[in-house]
């Protein structure tokens, strides 16, 4: 077998591949006599069907299948002995098989890049730690307080804190516009979960009143047709409530899954939560901002095969998401090709340099904390035992967990190379301000 290979770019190769006739002929040849002993033919007794019948009726399909055959296998052997590493389907064409001669053909495909990482030793990271104080857990029990509160009906003009229920109706060049309605809606003043002014504009107000709120929509506003538009909403307040929070009783107690306990009891298992979400937390914002430092400083010519292929993948999950919700995903699609693309080549990117760390470095999936990671995702369901027995069950189920499980060791073999300083946060600068790594 001849091989050639041509670089036609940085990444992309022709294969060009010439083998025998004899390959063919010998393979065409066996094939054809194994039939003579299974294949049916009338006036022939079974298994005695003389070879020159079989090769006049089956020849040429036979010898169409060993030709593809030889393609396939070939081709490997091609790749194989030029320790080539193709990143996509390779593409076949310019295929010879004519009878007395070298079946040859040309396979083009884009070979994987070689990767030079950056030193990770010289990167700089803070590393945000948090110990809960008593003030933290103070202001949890405050919020869980809130979420078990009850409304009770005020006698008095609304004010920060209260829950107004409200009919609102927005008019826009005194037409009323698609979303802009609703009766009997219980709105929280003070939470900014409307436009600006709209909560505001409503401070001071009491039930019966109705108010006209001149207002404008901001530029960067969700829904195209909105954006920067002056509008009008005309409210009427049915209703000032404020919240009624419970005591810290026995009852308040049970309700949060405390049986047999007291406020002590309480704090002790608020505390607990507490760390295991922060350090939830702070793994997920310490594996972002890795990520994307290594994607940043590590600039990697990708084969489109692969970008192509990730970039479907992903408008597939968009689609799906917005078809879920009732949204157009033809008319999103259309607008979000770029988007997509850019999320592809860094999701590529981060997946050769990854691979690239592991295979360097040998690191490996360690059984225990994959064990950890499918016990965390199986205590959710009913029944966390037979979740747990599916993973186990075929390799292929532990894939992903493994996978993950990786992802997690580079992120402790990077933050073990760089230079690394302690940062002291609160509980509520990590979990609501998301960007404590720098």
């Amino acid at each position: 077998m001849q091989v050639s290979v041509e670089n036609t770019s940085s990444l992309e190769r022709k294969v060009h591949v010439e083998v025998p006739e004899t390959r063919i002929t010998t393979a065409v040849s066996e094939r054809l006599q194994k039939m003579t002993k299974t294949t049916k033919v009338q006036g022939f007794r079974p298994g005695k069907v003389p070879l020159k019948v079989i090769d006049g009726r089956y020849g040429e399909q036979v010898r169409n299948e060993v030709v593809g055959e030889l393609v396939r296998t070939t081709l490997f052997e091609a790749i194989n002995q030029e320790k080539l590493k193709p990143a996509g389907q390779p593409q076949i064409e310019k295929v010879d098989a004519s009878a007395g001669k070298a079946l040859s053909y040309t396979a083009t495909f884009e070979v994987y890049p070689e990767i030079k990482l950056k030193p990770v030793d010289k990167l700089k990271f803070e590393k945000p730690i948090c110990e809960i104080s008593e003030d933290d857990m103070d202001a949890m029990i405050e919020k869980l307080r809130k979420q078990h509160g009850k409304l009770e009906v005020a006698e008095r003009p609304a004010k920060q804190g209260d829950v107004v229920n409200v009919n609102f109706e927005g008019f826009i060049d005194n037409e009323p516009f698609e979303g802009g309605k609703a009766e009997n809606y219980n709105l929280e003043l003070g939470t900014k979960s409307f436009i600006d002014g709209f909560e505001d504009g409503l401070v001071g107000k009491s039930a019966a009143e109705e108010v006209l709120l001149k207002l404008k929509f901001p530029k960067d506003y969700g829904k195209e047709e909105l954006k920067g538009k002056p509008v009008e909403f005309k409210v009427i307040v049915n209703s000032v409530n404020e919240t009624k929070l419970p005591d810290i009783d026995k009852d308040f107690i049970e309700k949060l899954g405390i049986k047999k306990g007291n406020a002590e009891a309480l704090r002790i298992e608020i505390k607990k939560n507490m760390e295991r979400e922060v350090r939830l937390t702070l793994q997920r914002q310490l594996k972002d901002i890795v990520l994307d430092r290594l994607f940043d400083v590590n600039k990697i010519e990708l084969p489109q095969s692969l970008v192509t292929g990730e970039s479907e993948r992903l408008m597939s999950e968009l689609e799906k998401n917005i078809q879920q919700q009732g949204g157009d995903a033809e008319k999103i699609k259309s607008a979000s090709n770029a988007i997509i693309e850019e999320q592809a080549k860094k999701r590529v990117s981060l997946q050769l340099i990854l691979a690239e760390i592991i295979k360097q470095n040998d690191l490996k999936a360690d059984p225990k904390k994959v064990r950890e990671m499918v016990e965390h995702a199986a205590s959710g369901y009913e029944d966390p035992q037979a979740v747990i027995n599916w993973y186990y069950s075929d390799e292929k189920n532990l894939a992903e967990v493994e996978t993950l499980s990786l992802e997690d060791n580079v992120i402790d073999w990077v933050m073990e190379q760089a230079k690394v300083t302690d940062k002291p946060c609160t509980f509520d600068e990590i979990m609501n301000k998301g960007q404590t790594v720098t």
